[in-house]
């Protein structure tokens, strides 16, 4: 049975934070090159991290409830899963760059596509808050998400560069320093007071009252593509391009990213 309108707010009360911190699981056309890279990134953290993958974590399952999701492709195409509509897409458009990746808006009634060069693309309730499009940039997009208000967002640069829209605050970037890897994704904290960067690596980078929990670094077998907080703001989860999950914190995500079947890379992928 479909959501009613009162269902959807309803969850987004019981829920708003998650679906803010939403992963955006993100490989840009830039960063896709630079695999072979190898090593921990930058204050990569813990020695001895405590890593579960998504094959040790079938039972207890806190995480994404699961409700639906959308996928992006790079050309645009948007695909539904489960609750998750479809309120437009760029396929079959010219676009400047490869689509790089998605966020939901906070009620999941709309989302932002995001482009390598920064362009932002709006759809449903999701509004165009500003972009980095018309922007020489030092290093391609690879994500955003949104503020838990929605009413602004965050992108991030494959060097770590961070660039706030909205009502979005800015709480710092690895914009000047060399990283061993490229950076992947970034999640929100809960309340929008910071964020976490993860690299290709596994790495991991907090700001703000963002904690940190343990890092990935030089412990997975595929580039990590995506990061995404939890519920309560107390761990996070790693995602790679072959679909493995790694929980940090309080996280205990069951799913898996990505498609094995498809003809085009997925490059995104967004929780409702």
């Amino acid at each position: 049975m479909r959501a009613t309108k009162r269902e959807i707010a309803r969850r987004a009360r019981r829920r708003g934070a998650k679906l803010a911190a939403a992963a955006v699981a993100a490989v840009s056309v830039g960063a896709v090159g630079l695999g072979a890279q190898v090593g921990k990134s930058l204050a990569a953290g813990a020695t001895t991290p405590a890593i579960t993958s998504s094959a040790e974590a079938h039972l207890g399952c806190s995480g994404v409830d699961g409700e639906g999701y959308w996928q992006v492709s790079a050309g645009g195409g948007v695909f539904t899963n489960g609750a998750a509509e479809f309120y437009g897409s760029e396929g079959g458009s010219t676009l400047n760059k490869p689509i790089v990746g998605i966020a939901p808006s906070v009620d999941g009634r709309g989302y932002w596509l995001v482009a390598s060069d920064g362009g932002v693309f709006s759809f449903g309730d999701a509004p165009f808050e500003g972009s980095t499009g018309a922007i020489h940039l030092d290093a391609p997009i690879v994500g955003i998400v949104p503020t838990p208000d929605g009413q602004g967002y965050w992108l991030v640069g494959s060097d770590g560069g961070v660039f706030a829209f909205g009502d979005a605050p800015f709480y710092g970037s690895l914009g000047a320093r060399s990283l061993n890897a490229p950076i992947a994704g970034i999640a929100p904290a809960r309340n929008g007071n910071g964020y976490v960067l993860a690299a290709g690596d596994g790495g991991v980078f907090t700001f703000g009252a963002s904690a940190f929990y343990g890092s990935a670094a030089g412990k997975t077998d595929a580039l990590v593509t995506g990061v995404a907080g939890t519920f309560f703001g107390n761990g996070y989860t790693l995602t790679t391009s072959d679909g493995s999950v790694y929980n940090f914190g309080d996280s205990s995500f069951c799913g898996v990213a990505g498609s094995a079947s498809t003809n085009s890379p997925i490059v995104g992928l967004a929780f409702f």
